[in-house]
């Protein structure tokens, strides 16, 4: 692809590093800016360096925040007893979006994936444990996507905190096995949360 203007060129290579962004579609992107009044191209770059340098992870459920405990984990009305895990905050949002759940999080920031090098010293897995050794946790629902790699996260967390006295639960397998959590549609992530299962049942069908 040939430029005209090494400024051009630079903006389109910036812009094709986002995933699922191309050099066509970063060259659309790049002209489209161009285009528009220099003030909005201003508030985009003001925005995008204030999330980068001001965003915080919720000191409680490890959620993006802007403060240091989020919205969630500060509204009084939630069910304290009660957490969800999951890998990461679109997976927060999504569950979120279907409004079944009122409950708290814990986001583990990945799962484990020897493949790609992330093993459980990599993840938010000890916090988590700490949480329900404080006593106060009567549930843990697990919400990772259904895959190898999320299964096994799942059980490495079992084995760390099977022996507290704690209902362990997984979402219901409405979510078909193999899918990312973040695009399952609304309704069948609204029912798996509500029709979730004993963590030991997935046990035995494994």
């Amino acid at each position: 692809m040939e430029f005209s203007s090494k400024l051009l060129e630079r903006a389109v290579n910036e812009i094709s590093q986002l995933p699922g962004i191309g050099k066509r579609t970063a060259l659309r992107l790049a002209l489209h800016l161009l285009r528009q009044p220099k003030e909005q191209a201003a508030f985009l770059t003001e925005a995008l360096i204030s999330m980068r340098n001001d965003i915080k992870s919720c000191r409680e459920c490890h959620n993006i925040s802007d403060h240091d405990i989020c919205e969630i984990c500060s509204d009084s009305r939630r069910n304290r007893s009660i957490i969800c895990v999951v890998e990461d905050i679109r997976d927060v949002m999504a569950i979120e979006n279907t409004g079944q759940f009122r409950g708290l999080y814990h986001v583990l920031g990945g799962k484990i994936s020897p493949v790609d090098g992330i093993g459980p010293s990599q993840l938010n897995v000890t916090t988590l444990v700490e949480k329900v050794r404080g006593g106060n946790v009567q549930e843990l629902i697990f919400a990772l996507s259904p895959t190898m790699e999320g299964d096994t996260t799942n059980f490495y967390i079992y084995r760390q905190i099977k022996d507290f006295e704690i209902v362990t639960s997984t979402i219901a397998r409405g979510i078909a096995v193999g899918d990312e959590l973040e695009y399952a549609d609304e309704v069948t992530l609204g029912r798996s949360i509500l029709q979730r299962v004993p963590f030991e049942n997935s046990l035995k069908n494994n």
